[in-house]
């Protein structure tokens, strides 16, 4: 643990998910491919779709509507509604696949495996603090067993632009009812959790699993309150 700004009274933590909770590329990977599968097998005419032609389409749909891009949900749905579309499908059927694959979706992207230490970690913090989460992407934390540890989630979209946008920053502290101050932010990503939390004023603990260099880092702008290697690093503040 190292302490880069002094920390002051946390009344209150809040967490990203991916990444920081859990290792998030495995499940990523896997839905990804499950997806583009249930896709080619939904509709004769998407036999041949690949993860280009997919790309492409989700980059049209930013193209002609750059703020989608904050409801990561919206804009597949949309992307697999438009890949229906021109294939000659109307707009009922191509609502119902979309809905039909967003659905597939959601059960494989719900296969996170979480770390005991996680389990364990926050079920010690929140022995003292009230625990939130903030994400800026589609998993369930109830789905993966974690969603009895915080008092709400908030989502990128539903709840405002994603992070490093304050939106849901101030909404979680206005949720606690505490200034943005006294709330402690826990994230991996430099420039959506840390430099988006210490814009809007809260602290910040930067969770460095995989070796980085902050002095280094292309990413960094502002200095985190603290740095940590693991999350249960933070015990310590019990």
């Amino acid at each position: 643990m190292h302490f880069y700004r002094p920390l002051r009274r946390v009344r209150a933590l809040i967490f990203d998910l991916d990444d920081t909770l859990y290792d998030n590329r495995p499940v990523i990977t896997l839905t990804e491919q499950q997806s583009l599968l249930f896709l080619q097998n939904y509709h004769p005419a998407l036999k041949t779709l690949n993860a280009d032609y997919y790309r492409q389409l989700r980059a049209e749909l930013r193209q002609r509507e750059p703020e989608i891009y904050h409801d990561v949900t919206l804009w597949r749905w949309r992307a697999v509604e438009l890949a229906l579309r021109k294939q000659g499908l109307g707009e009922t059927p191509a609502r119902a696949g979309a809905d039909a694959a967003m659905a597939d979706f959601a059960a494989w992207r719900s296969r996170i495996t979480v770390p005991m230490a996680t389990h364990q970690t926050l079920s010690a913090l929140a022995t003292r603090w009230p625990l939130a989460a903030i994400t800026n992407g589609n998993a369930s934390p109830q789905a993966c067993g974690l969603g009895d540890y915080f008092s709400f989630v908030l989502r990128a979209g539903p709840d405002g632009r994603a992070k490093p946008y304050q939106d849901m920053f101030y909404l979680a502290a206005a949720k606690f009812g505490f200034s943005p101050e006294d709330i402690l932010h826990v994230g991996d990503d430099l420039t959506t959790d840390i430099n988006g939390a210490l814009r809007c004023g809260m602290q910040a603990c930067w969770i460095n699993d995989r070796g980085a260099n902050l002095m280094q880092a292309a990413d960094a702008r502002l200095l985190p309150h603290m740095e940590i290697l693991q999350l249960a690093s933070l015990t310590a503040l019990l």
